[in-house]
């Protein structure tokens, strides 16, 4: 089995250091745009050259995280973004939009891209889709199991896995909640952490129900290596340097077939311990915060870790040579690999009293401890009687291994075919005109569905539903199968996709990149919804291209953002209804009171509720306040309804366009926090 390489965080150039100087075989970082921790103190571009230098002199690989989603008016800024860190040398970019995705390719077609977990991956299909479609490496969602893991594993894709760091309650790429609560949107790099603030079931203003333990499988890297994981990432770009070395560190010795110091890695940063429940199928005991003691724990184990990379890792054997022959300028050759450099210096002088022997520059050549060089040995081919001062001998030493680390730093350094490309500018999309948006509704009852079918264009109904609607009479042709926004089955998925195909239900609505890859595979047409987080026409443009009929844009763009959306791909907008705040595999609720006292909601620290929609495998906690947009969108094909558990009367009112009585116009005004 070969040995999966150890991914770290580097928010700084300190923390990057802590990484390699531990034993990091790669990090990933973020520049001061487009990156998904906005709040980190992220690399400026000099400072990202200075980073992609020294992770090529040890080695490793660094990865650019440009994994937000961007706007058409960042597009051009995000191109030249590209151009200069391919320029600079990344090994490769970590992506979450499609649309930026499809700009790095055209901007440098020859560039290595990642599909970030924000893509919310949870399927082989989803993975095989994504490398079909040019992504070398995918990271799946980080609620799946190890069975699941296994599989996407034996796709033809290298396959990266988050081991330790903090877990958010929701699924990435699918929690709004920072975004609607204060206009810092997760997706756009700019997450307020509101998850971890008091919310109770209840009205417990001491409970945290939507904070998690921190995940740590580290004592599962035998099974991780077992099952083809290509690469164990650390969560922890905000963290401190010390939080990074540690666990570096640790994951580096159970690789080796030791024991990680788990007291160590909980005692410098944990959430009351930590969980393994996603990866063992085993989700009780999940949850947790930050406690006084587990803050306290920290103080005393900083100035221990930090001696972890107090000094220079040497990674790199070198041999040496060296020549000092009468009459000729002494020559130092270093031999590293398949690399040889060599440097010159002065002629040495005939010996008074000792000459210099292979003994007497081996003390002074071998001295290697503030590089990354490792002394391997030395020969030489020195004539007797001649002498050369222990000072020349350092510069020697000191000049080679310099010329030695360009000559290193050069070989690791990719070169890319950059090209021009320039983004098209956007037009305004024309108005339609007066008439009402066609409406599709998403119901989650089948009361539901009969109540909307006669009034909505399509409903859109859950898969389980289906049958029992088309028995009462909806037919087949109003139909958009609403597949689980979390597939925890893909076979009977695949199955009930493939019976319902059959049975004369042509179309899916896709919520990410395992049903769009499912649908495709039953040749069903493909329709977008808004957790496919099209902010861009780019985006909009390409999932036309890869086969979808039409789109719901994301919900975090504002009005005037969509409508400088030009592309051919039809799009729409929630008019009306709860927005998902978040999608989790975990039922806050059940957690604190259990199923049996089950309150329907959560409560925030302002007394404010907000419903949980449930099923057996996931739960949506969903806003307070219902959306209300239905005469803001006339340049655009249709408008989606997003029902939550209501009855049949406020069900024909939300379709026909009726008022609630607490509306709310969501982030089509007020947009979100800018990114700066």
């Amino acid at each position: 089995m070969k040995r999966p390489e150890i991914l770290a965080p580097a928010g700084s150039m300190e923390t990057l250091i802590a990484a390699l100087r531990s034993g990091a075989d790669a990090v990933y970082a973020g520049g001061r745009r487009f990156s998904a921790r906005n709040s980190a103190v992220n690399f400026s571009d000099e400072e990202l050259a200075d980073a992609v230098r020294l992770c090529h002199l040890y080695g490793a690989k660094l990865y650019l995280a440009v994994n937000t989603v961007i706007s058409d008016s960042e597009a051009g800024d995000f191109c030249d973004y590209i151009r200069l860190s391919s320029f600079i040398g990344v090994d490769g970019y970590i992506v979450q939009d499609w649309g930026a995705a499809e700009l790095i390719r055209r901007t440098v077609p020859d560039a290595v891209i990642h599909a970030s977990t924000q893509m919310s991956v949870h399927t082989a299909a989803g993975a095989a889709l994504l490398k079909k479609l040019g992504y070398v490496r995918v990271v799946p969602a980080r609620e799946l199991d190890k069975d699941t893991l296994k599989r996407i594993c034996r796709e033809d894709v290298e396959v990266e896995v988050f081991v330790h760091g903090a877990l958010c309650m929701s699924v990435s790429g699918q929690c709004y909640m920072s975004a609607m609560m204060g206009q810092r949107s997760a997706n756009r790099g700019c997450c307020g952490q509101a998850c971890r603030l008091p919310f109770s079931a209840v009205g417990n203003k001491n409970c945290a129900a939507l904070s998690l333990k921190d995940l740590s499988l580290l004592r599962h890297t035998d099974e991780l290596k077992e099952i083809g994981v290509d690469s164990l990432k650390i969560e922890g770009r905000m963290k401190r340097p010390e939080y990074v070395a540690s666990a570096v560190n640790e994951l580096g010795k159970a690789l080796d077939g030791g024991s990680p110091d788990m007291q160590t890695l909980k005692g410098i940063f944990s959430r009351g311990g930590f969980t393994d429940g996603y990866f063992t199928g085993d989700r009780h005991n999940m949850f947790g915060v930050r406690e006084k003691e587990d803050v306290t724990a920290a103080h005393d184990l900083i100035p221990k870790i930090h001696e972890l990379y107090r000094s220079e890792r040497a990674v790199h054997d070198v041999d040496l040579h060296i020549c000092i022959n009468s009459g000729s300028p002494v020559s130092l050759t270093a031999v590293c690999g398949d690399i040889s450099v060599s440097v010159t210096g002065d002629v040495p002088d005939t010996a008074v009293n000792r000459p210099t022997d292979k003994a007497a520059a081996e003390k002074q050549l071998s001295k290697l401890g503030d590089t990354v060089f490792r002394f391997a040995g030395l020969s030489a081919r020195i004539d007797d009687g001649l002498f050369v001062p222990a000072g020349k001998l350092n510069e020697l030493r000191r000049r080679v291994t310099d010329k030695l680390a360009d000559a290193v730093i050069k070989k690791n350094t990719p070169v890319y075919h950059i090209s021009d490309y320039s983004p098209a500018v956007s037009n305004n999309r024309q108005v339609n005109g007066c008439a009402p948006l066609p409406v599709r509704t998403f119901c989650r009852s089948a009361e539901q569905v009969y109540a909307a079918a006669e009034l909505s264009q399509f409903v859109m109904v859950p898969v389980d539903l289906i049958n029992e609607v088309m028995q009462n009479g909806v037919t087949a042709d109003k139909i958009i199968a609403y597949p689980p926004r979390f597939v925890t089955d893909e076979d009977k998925l695949a199955a009930q996709l493939s019976e319902l195909k059959n049975a004369g239900i042509s179309r899916l609505l896709c919520h990410t990149p395992d049903s769009v890859a499912l649908g495709l595979n039953a040749g069903m047409l493909l329709h977008g919804s808004f957790t496919l987080n099209v902010f861009n026409s780019f985006s909009a443009d390409y999932l036309k291209s890869i086969g979808l009929q039409d789109c719901i844009v994301s919900f975090e763009a504002k009005t005037q953002q969509i409508r400088q959306m030009c592309t051919s791909l039809p799009l729409g907008a929630v008019i009306y209804g709860r927005l998902p705040l978040m999608l989790t595999r975990n039922c806050p609720i059940r957690n604190e009171v259990g199923c049996s006292k089950c309150t329907g909601q959560l409560i925030d620290r302002t007394g404010r509720s907000m419903p949980v929609a449930c099923s057996k495998e996931y739960v949506e906690v969903l806003n307070q306040d219902i959306l209300f947009a239905p005469d803001e969108f006339g340049f655009l094909s249709f408008g989606a309804v997003w029902l939550s558990d209501e009855d049949t009367h406020r069900t024909v009112a939300a379709v026909t366009g009726q008022k609630p009585s607490r509306p709310t116009w969501g982030l089509y005004h007020r947009g979100l926090q800018e990114v700066l």
